[in-house]
């Protein structure tokens, strides 16, 4: 008050007083920098908070989407015999997530089973509570389908001489029987089918395939056709054309033994054992894995040969002779409509081509030394080198046989047989076994792309085999 006193006695108003010390407050900047960096904390820690709630979220959503994709995989198995329902509730339940589950939808039918799940639960939040936002949602959904269409299967196996080498036969009847297990299953009847094509210099259709062509037949010792070239570009039999029978004789060597030059003839051109010959259109695992056994090493190789009747056994000008076979009780009645009409979009045509190595030369005796019945047994009982080297003067061994197939030409024939496969829509696996570079390029060219063509070793083979058959009975996120 003394204070104030003085002031009016010095004649100073009190209004001038409070309007000096507001100018002064109003200039005076001091705590302000403070303020202002506690505000620009709270806005770092709210920013902070906020990436910190989403995290946990997104950890959270991660978590609920890997527990519905493993669980609609599982159910939807064709090869799962429990409820599907209850699996995908099974999955949930071992994670403590139960509650999460919110539906499961199954659909299924006779070659398929969909299964589709949706999960959703909340998150708290700590930093965004700030703002109002008390929990953050964590949705999932997924399905999964297992589709078995029907799918048509040529199995072309190369069992020319170089597969004696190095376990390889072995490793390939090894891969050939996990192939078979993985396609045809309980799941699968009547809907997949297979046919073996194991190739060599040729390949033996057998007496019932080859009685239901039109044949220009000269002898019963082997059921082998020699195709002509123009029939490589495409994948038709043509319906009555003649064809003609390979010639049954053993051309490519003779064995020597102790020095001695020895008459043998079991490396003929065209095989003729029962157990190498093609079985067409089947599902019965048993007899395909018996043959499969009992496949042994010889002769040269021929991949054309092999791939043009894999393109047949899937074209739908063989079910002239699927109906005929049928009807002779050689071949299942399910199947006596196969194959089926490249237009039929739920039937799967697929090829697995597989050799060691590339196609070989291969000759043929000459029209003039093989037209008549004595001269096809003669053939069939001689060594074809063998003879001529103990019969025939040297200067004249030329006239008995021409070279019929260079590899050159197999190459070539190989090429417009997988271009008129694929034309055609048929899925052309190929795999090159311990195989040259040659013969890998071969095999990639051939393949309906670069991803649809392996290369390997060893044991890799019957891992390569088992990948394609799932890929061809393929279990796929649709979601």
């Amino acid at each position: 008050m003394t204070h104030f006193l003085d002031r009016l006695r010095a004649g100073i108003r009190p209004d001038a007083t409070l309007r000096t010390a507001a100018r002064q407050f109003s200039r005076d900047e001091d705590g302000v920098a403070t303020i202002f960096a506690i505000f620009m904390l709270m806005m770092m820690l709210l920013v902070g908070g906020l990436g910190v709630d989403l995290m946990r979220n997104e950890m959270e959503r991660v978590r609920l989407q890997n527990t519905v994709d493993r669980a609609v995989l599982a159910a939807a198995d064709l090869d799962q015999t429990l409820d599907p329902k209850a699996v995908v509730e099974d999955y949930f339940a071992k994670v403590g997530m139960s509650n999460y589950l919110t539906s499961v939808q199954v659909s299924e039918g006779l070659n398929f089973r969909k299964v589709t799940a949706t999960a959703k639960t909340m998150t708290p939040t700590q930093f965004m509570s700030m703002v109002g936002v008390d929990e953050l949602p964590v949705p999932a959904i997924s399905a999964a389908e297992e589709r078995v269409p029907k799918v048509e299967i040529s199995l072309v196996l190369d069992i020319s001489g170089s597969m004696k080498d190095n376990s390889k036969l072995l490793n390939m009847q090894n891969a050939s029987k996990a192939f078979l297990d993985e396609v045809l299953t309980p799941s699968t009847k009547n809907n997949i089918s297979v046919s073996l094509v194991p190739y060599s210099e040729q390949v033996n259709v057998g007496p019932d395939i080859f009685d239901a062509l039109w044949v220009d037949t000269r002898h019963q010792f082997s059921h082998c056709i020699d195709f002509p070239d123009g029939h490589f570009v495409q994948t038709q039999m043509t319906p009555g054309f003649p064809w003609d029978q390979t010639q049954h004789f053993q051309w490519n060597y003779y064995s020597i033994e102790s020095g001695n030059q020895l008459n043998t003839m079991y490396d003929t051109v065209c095989p003729r054992n029962a157990f190498e010959r093609v079985i067409p259109i089947s599902q019965n695992k048993t007899q395909l894995k018996a043959q499969i056994d009992q496949l042994q090493p010889r002769s040269g190789t021929a991949i054309y040969a092999g791939m043009k009747w894999a393109t047949a056994l899937l074209d739908p000008s063989f079910r002239e002779v699927t109906n005929e076979l049928v009807g002779k009780a050689k071949m299942e009645g399910v199947f006596g409509n196969r194959p089926v009409n490249y237009s039929d979009d739920q039937t799967l045509k697929t090829i697995v081509l597989m050799t060691d190595g590339q196609n070989s030369d291969s000759s043929r005796i000459s029209n003039w030394a093989y037209n008549t019945e004595s001269e096809y047994a003669h053939w069939a009982k001689y060594n074809f080198s063998y003879y001529l080297y103990h019969y025939v003067n040297s200067k004249d061994r030329h006239k008995y046989h021409y070279q019929a197939y260079t590899a050159e030409k197999g190459d070539t024939l190989l090429d417009k047989i997988c271009d008129a496969a694929k034309t055609e829509g048929i899925v052309i696996w190929s795999v090159g076994f311990e195989t040259t570079d040659h013969g890998a390029n071969t095999l990639r060219s051939c393949a309906t792309s670069p991803s649809h063509f392996f290369r390997v070793s060893g044991t890799e083979l019957t891992t390569t085999f088992k990948a394609i058959a799932r890929q061809i009975n393929q279990l796929r996120l649709t979601q």
